[in-house]
């Protein structure tokens, strides 16, 4: 029996944080390396153009984050690992199933309302600055996973919305053209760490609270020491649960060094003790994947030749369906 198929999409739009790291790449790296199933892993640079018009920052996003996954330990001879915009049967197929997905369906995508919402809150005409972007990009998401006939994605919560609308654009299209697609289902981890950010609130670029993943030593004290915290003393007993000092401790230390942790909250340990033994935590961790991470950026094409093996390897499933796809529909010679 062939192994089941994961699929994770990594959108190229910003810099990779401690959060990405622990509650993301972390998990995906480990689960491929296990080799119970087969990885499919991508840059989603198309879904990137949805929020961002600028081109040098989804440029430059592209090298970061492809150069964080390797540094990080990602195994290219295990996973087919490669940039959505090189497999030009993406786009392809988005158009097949568009023709194929619910406009009532898009209306209830959960980003789309939300921006709709935005807007009505706000005093604006209910489509003020929303693209067909924004609106049709579930209908990209499903035709990324169904490309590959993936069987499980690793997402968040807030994005099962989309996985669900994949499975009902697939059922639509096998209904009408035969079985041509895989139903794909999330996966959604509730173990996954989710981390507080500088402020406490969920570690998010939309909240402006990261810690970068790759920070120089420097500036990663520095980060760690802008961690808000209370106003208790040295030697007054701290709650650990409530901490984001804490918290961050335990997604990168051992159960017996949260344990001990755990033991110096109660004590009272200083704030300044705490994040100073965090950054040694998490720097003795990272050090390594950084000089790895930090001599990539300095390689593009080292990067860019991975990316093309990886898209080699990517078009050899996406070629073959799209063939197929295309004759279920109609499109073939007139021969």
């Amino acid at each position: 029996m062939s192994k089941q198929r994961v699929l994770t999409g990594i959108t190229t739009s910003g810099s990779p944080h401690l959060g990405n790291y622990v509650g993301a790449i972390r998990p995906a790296i480990k689960a491929s390396l296990s080799g119970d199933y087969e990885s499919f892993f991508f840059l989603a640079d198309y879904h990137a153009l949805i929020k961002h018009q600028n081109p040098e920052l989804v440029h430059q996003s592209t090298l970061e984050i492809a150069s964080a996954w390797l540094a990080l330990g990602l195994d290219t001879d295990k996973v087919i690992f490669y940039r959505q915009s090189d497999i030009p049967e993406i786009p392809e197929l988005t158009w097949l199933l568009t023709c194929m997905a619910a406009k009532g369906m898009m209306n209830r995508a959960h980003a789309y309302k939300g921006a709709v919402q935005a807007n009505v809150e706000s005093g604006e005409d209910e489509d003020t600055a929303i693209t067909m972007g924004l609106f049709s990009y579930p209908i990209l998401m499903a035709a990324d996973i169904l490309m590959f006939n993936a069987h499980k994605i690793p997402v968040g919560r807030d994005q099962i919305q989309h996985v669900e609308m994949a499975r009902d654009i697939a059922q639509r299209f096998n209904h009408h053209f035969g079985e041509h697609f895989v139903l794909p289902a999330a996966q959604v981890d509730d173990d996954a760490a989710i981390l507080q950010g500088l402020d406490g609130r969920k570690m998010s670029k939309s909240y402006g609270n990261t810690i970068p993943l790759f920070l120089t030593e420097k500036q990663l004290k520095k980060h760690i020491n802008k961690i808000k915290t209370n106003l208790l003393e040295p030697g007054e007993p701290k709650d650990a649960e409530s901490s984001a000092v804490f918290q961050i401790w335990k997604a990168f230390a051992t159960p017996q060094q949260t344990t001990a942790m755990a033991r110096e909250f109660a004590n009272g340990i200083a704030w300044g003790e705490a994040k100073k033994q965090l950054f040694e935590l998490i720097n003795e961790q990272i050090k390594q994947p950084r000089e790895k991470y930090l001599q990539l950026l300095e390689n593009p094409a080292q990067v860019e030749a991975v990316l093309q093996q990886g898209a080699l390897k990517a078009r050899d499933h996406s070629a073959s369906l799209m063939a197929k796809a295309r004759r279920a529909v109609g499109i073939r010679p007139l021969g």
